[in-house]
């Protein structure tokens, strides 16, 4: 009987040394499990931010192509305003060309008149643009008068404006061009 109880001793040892390898090896299968899953998980989140960063890259450069053909073409509508004055000014020297001494008075006097729209005409598109003239009425303005000259004058006080040069112009709040003018002593 002894014999037996050793064998089945040695059999139960056996037996709880197969449970336990099985054990063990369950256990390192479900961590090799874990870490792969772990492992998958994180390469969907490198590939997720790649993915995130390439969008990325690629609208950053899509703004910054936007960007230079906005600054490319951010007059093009002035362009295409200036262009009408420019054709009244062609129709203007082509009327001139066509003059001869018979009817150079009345070429001379739709010319006049001609200018004169076309000058109104420039006027307008420069306003729609937000250019403006500078008032030159009064006295002095170092921020948006340059002086170029300072005359005598009995019938204007020291530092009023006594003629201008040239005209001056302002693009919205910015002086584009400061009037040059002549000043009173």
């Amino acid at each position: 009987m002894a014999k037996e109880t050793e064998k089945d001793l040695e059999q139960t040892q056996n037996e709880e040394t197969v449970e336990e390898t099985e054990a063990s090896q369950n256990e390192e299968g479900g961590e090799v499990s874990e870490l792969e899953a772990a492992k998958a998980e994180a390469a969907e989140y490198k590939d997720k931010y790649i993915r995130a960063h390439a969008d990325f890259e690629n609208a950053k450069k899509r703004l910054e192509k936007d960007k230079a053909n906005a600054v490319a073409y951010a007059n093009e509508s002035f362009a295409k305003d200036i262009l009408a004055v420019l054709d009244s000014f062609d129709n203007a020297l082509s009327s001139i060309e066509s003059a001869d001494k018979e009817n150079a008075s009345e070429v001379l006097e739709k010319m006049h008149e001609g200018v004169k729209l076309t000058y109104e005409q420039l006027r307008k598109v420069l306003e729609k643009n937000h250019i403006k003239e500078i008032s030159c009425e009064g006295g002095f303005d170092p921020e948006v008068h340059q002086a170029i000259m300072q005359v005598d004058s009995d019938e204007h006080d020291s530092g009023d404006i006594v003629q201008v040069m040239q005209k001056g112009y302002t693009i919205k709040d910015r002086v584009l061009r400061p009037a040059m003018v002549s000043t009173a002593k």
